[in-house]
């Protein structure tokens, strides 16, 4: 197995190692599957006020405000439905992914607080939608991308 030193203290000879830094980051996976505008099926586990807690592939859990839980039929979502969930917002920093049952039979207003949208105004209003139309035209990866990408990086590995 391989470790990393982390930390070496001469003073109590102590070295502190670590294995989970050369594990890579699930959340660079994660981006490539639940990209925004992706459906994935999902089941309600937890309903608080404003949101419900939704268990997707994987062992990821969404968020899904209230108001998206809908359903095509008029009656609302409760705890342990399966349903299908459209990604409205991935956030791999803040490890967060924020999923819509009424995007996936209706057209969803985009959602972000006022606030943040006033820098968007002005002379660089556009950056934001090009970068959102460029990511909902962009081929998402599927399960079988992931093999062929390890075995790539596994052979770019040996070459090193």
């Amino acid at each position: 197995m391989e470790v990393v030193v982390l930390e070496i203290n001469k003073d109590d000879r102590r070295i502190s190692l670590g294995h989970k830094q050369l594990e890579e980051n699930p959340w660079e996976v994660f981006e490539t599957i639940f990209g925004e505008g992706s459906v994935h099926q999902g089941t309600i586990i937890d309903m608080k006020d404003k949101s419900a807690i939704v268990s997707l592939p994987y062992g990821v859990e969404g968020v899904c405000p209230a108001k998206h839980l809908k359903k095509a039929e008029g009656g609302n979502a409760k705890v342990e439905d399966q349903l299908d969930f459209k990604v409205i917002e991935f956030n791999k920093d803040a490890k967060k992914i924020v999923v819509s049952h009424l995007a996936t039979y209706e057209e969803v207003a985009d959602e972000k607080p006022a606030s943040k949208k006033k820098g968007t105004e002005g002379g660089g209003g556009g950056t934001a939608q090009a970068v959102k139309a460029i990511n909902q035209n962009t081929e998402k990866s599927t399960l079988g991308d992931l093999d062929v990408l390890a075995k790539m990086k596994a052979e770019m590995e040996k070459g090193e």
